[in-house]
């Protein structure tokens, strides 16, 4: 029986989803249930930086995510998920480059499948919030050149968050010509931007984020792959859902006096047996993994 593992082979698995038709969907991810979830439905997931700093700490996305715990995070995920994509927003990579090269490296070691890291300087913001600043774009280029030089098999998302149009595109057309698997630019505001960007950046992969309540358009995948986009992040719609869903959940609880809901609109509410069903599926992916030798 084989005892080797899956994750030198993550960042390929990766790579050849991206590079096939179509514009490869990740969807983020804030928590282990919410990762229960998505599998249900996706095979890719991304591990959101606004998610996490949300259900970790309880704090906007402006860069209070200690790497420690990211990695925990993502190891926990590999261990549940043994088979998924798993992209994770490493922000600025924490700062220094010798850092976001120690990060990359634990990261890939653990199973992670790709990371972004970004040109934001400190304070840093969510790619679509006002008043982000980036690097100068030579401080940044050695900074990913370093952590291209770091990894073996993981994606390496390099990511812009220009505002400037000027600054855009050189940035973009500079990160194209680096060992970068994919480029991403964030906050853009319309498709004809998207083209223009594709065009600056040639056959390097393109990378799209849809958040809800961004800057950027709201688009199908059909549309992405028209435009020439080759993979979509979804940054926050598991976390989103859950609110607004909690949120009437709980002021229906403080209506009905405390009394728990019946079955509404033909659909039974989420009880211990389904809650369960849907964890047991992820002891069963990590009993798969292990019969298989894998």
């Amino acid at each position: 029986m084989r005892h080797e593992t899956l994750h030198d082979g993550y960042g390929q698995r990766l790579r050849e989803q991206i590079a096939a038709p179509g514009t490869a969907p990740l969807i983020g991810v804030y928590d282990m249930y919410s990762a229960s979830i998505a599998a249900e439905h996706y095979d890719g997931m991304f591990v959101s930086g606004f998610g996490f700093a949300a259900s970790y700490y309880g704090l906007p996305d402006i860069g209070f995510i200690a790497w420690p715990d990211m990695v925990a995070f993502v190891e926990r995920l590999r261990g549940a998920f043994p088979r998924h994509h798993l992209l994770v927003d490493i922000d600025d990579g924490y700062v220094d480059p010798e850092v976001a090269c120690h990060v990359v490296r634990r990261l890939e070691r653990i199973g992670a499948s790709g990371v972004i890291l970004e040109d934001q300087k400190r304070p840093r913001r969510c790619g679509h919030a006002d008043g982000k600043q980036v690097l100068p774009l030579d401080e940044y280029l050695e900074k990913l050149d370093q952590v291209l030089a770091a990894r073996t098999d993981l994606v390496v998302v390099a990511r812009t968050d220009a505002t400037e149009e000027a600054d855009i595109l050189r940035r973009a057309e500079a990160l194209a010509a680096t060992e970068a698997d994919v480029v991403l630019v964030d906050g853009v505001r319309s498709e004809e931007w998207i083209r223009r960007i594709r065009r600056v950046v040639g056959d390097k992969p393109l990378l799209f984020n849809q958040i809800a309540g961004g800057k950027s358009p709201r688009l199908s995948l059909s549309e992405l792959g028209a435009l020439g986009v080759d993979v979509a992040i979804y940054s926050t719609p598991c976390l989103f859902a859950a609110h607004r869903a909690m949120d009437e959940a709980l002021a229906g609880l403080k209506v009905a006096d405390g009394r728990l809901p019946a079955e509404a609109g033909g659909r039974q509410p989420i009880g211990v047996r389904e809650s369960t069903e849907l964890l047991e599926r992820n002891i069963a992916r990590v009993r798969t993994r292990e019969e298989v030798g894998v």
